[in-house]
């Protein structure tokens, strides 16, 4: 059997991300079970090397999976002709130099989002990416997550005749580290750490509501910090002084509201930790990580308001699940298979530099709007 091995620099993946979903539920899962198959008689294999500042971590991380090699010389690395792929799960601010220097030696680009800390870094990014002739993606996990792969079926067959509007809940209640420890790092709620809820959440957003619903063409955003001070992971106190909450309402070219809830200060009481209402003339759908219910236009109950007595209405009945008619892997590591099928073979990938610094855009528009309290209109990143 022929094997195209492609050497990956995994900078980064000593962090939570990095480490679950990228080392070992994708690469490395994508090694197990024999790499990517081409046909019957090929396969892309995958060989990482892991690579960041403390060495202390990157070796507990190669002796926790087997012996995986390690270096602290991104550099040296960067020269490397092994290594064709560079991936980049680092703090954001961190990724627009660590990234420009994998372009100018020739690298394939693959990136977690943000890809960088504003829209012009992120776009030149693209545009070096593009004149250096490297491949190059963008994390876009959602995509592939099932509840999001059974929406985007009932999309595409038709189900809900036109569609008027699209409610995303986002959230849950991380800690402050006063009773239980904080489940986020602590990074995540200081500004000038790169931290805040809007950045974080609203590039997830757009390529959803890209790819589902329309380009976005505007928004309106309100942002807050609810929870004013936390406790960091040496026990510290420190003031928050990013957004912890986000409440966005954006327009697509399909004329379609879609309005999207994100918080670290909300307690779940919903089907999952993401779920997305879709409402249309013939139908409605809600959508989370893996399941996806449905209400048909003639199985819509008729309520009546009647704050008097007890509603006679069931509300959680009569929404069927879209049936699970095949097996469906992580979504990260989809998108990683995909990515390596476009550096070894040419395959198409939309999912570009390009597109994520439209994520990006949308991010800052929205603290823009946040700022200015007003509805601001999207223009074309060139």
């Amino acid at each position: 059997m022929d094997m195209h091995r492609v050497g990956i620099i995994l900078n980064g993946v000593t962090g939570r991300m990095g480490t679950n979903q990228h080392l070992e539920r994708s690469i490395l899962a994508i090694r197990k079970q024999g790499g990517v198959k081409i046909g019957t008689s090929a396969v892309i294999m995958p060989d990482p090397i892991l690579v960041g500042r403390n060495a202390d971590k990157l070796k507990a991380l190669s002796d926790r999976f087997g012996g995986i090699a390690y270096s602290t010389d991104l550099a040296a690395l960067l020269k490397d002709p092994k290594y064709s792929v560079y991936f980049d799960a680092q703090l954001t601010q961190q990724r627009f130099e660590a990234v420009g220097k994998a372009i100018a030696a020739g690298k394939h680009i693959y990136c977690e989002k943000p890809v960088a800390s504003t829209s012009a870094e992120a776009l030149d990014l693209a545009h070096r990416a593009e004149k250096a002739g490297v491949k190059n993606g963008a994390v876009q996990d959602k995509l592939w997550l099932p509840g999001i792969r059974k929406l985007k079926y009932l999309i595409d067959t038709g189900f809900f005749g036109k569609i008027l509007s699209v409610r995303g809940e986002f959230g849950y209640w991380v800690f402050t580290g006063e009773d239980q420890p904080a489940q986020r790092p602590s990074w995540n709620y200081r500004a000038e750490d790169g931290g805040g809820i809007i950045s974080d959440m609203l590039c997830h957003w757009r390529y959803l509501i890209d790819n589902l619903f329309g380009n976005v063409t505007s928004v309106s955003c309100l942002g807050a910090t609810h929870v004013d001070q936390r406790i960091d992971e040496n026990g510290k106190k420190y003031n928050c002084t990013a957004d912890d909450s986000a409440y966005a309402t954006m327009m697509t070219d399909q004329n379609i509201v879609c309005h999207f809830n994100s918080s670290w200060c909300v307690r779940v009481r919903r089907d999952d930790l993401l779920t997305l209402q879709v409402d249309g003339t013939k139908g409605s759908a809600i959508a989370g990580l893996r399941e996806c219910l449905i209400q048909h236009g003639t199985m819509t109950p008729k309520p009546v308001w009647n704050p008097d007595i007890d509603s006679p209405i069931k509300f959680f009945d009569n929404w069927p699940a879209v049936p699970t008619n095949q097996n469906y892997d992580n979504a990260f590591k989809i998108q990683w298979e995909l990515f390596l099928r476009h550096v070894a073979l040419n395959e198409p990938f939309r999912w570009t530099l390009r597109e994520a610094a439209k994520g990006v855009q949308l991010a800052e528009l929205g603290v823009e709007s946040w700022k200015q309290r007003k509805w601001l209109d999207i223009p074309a990143l060139d």
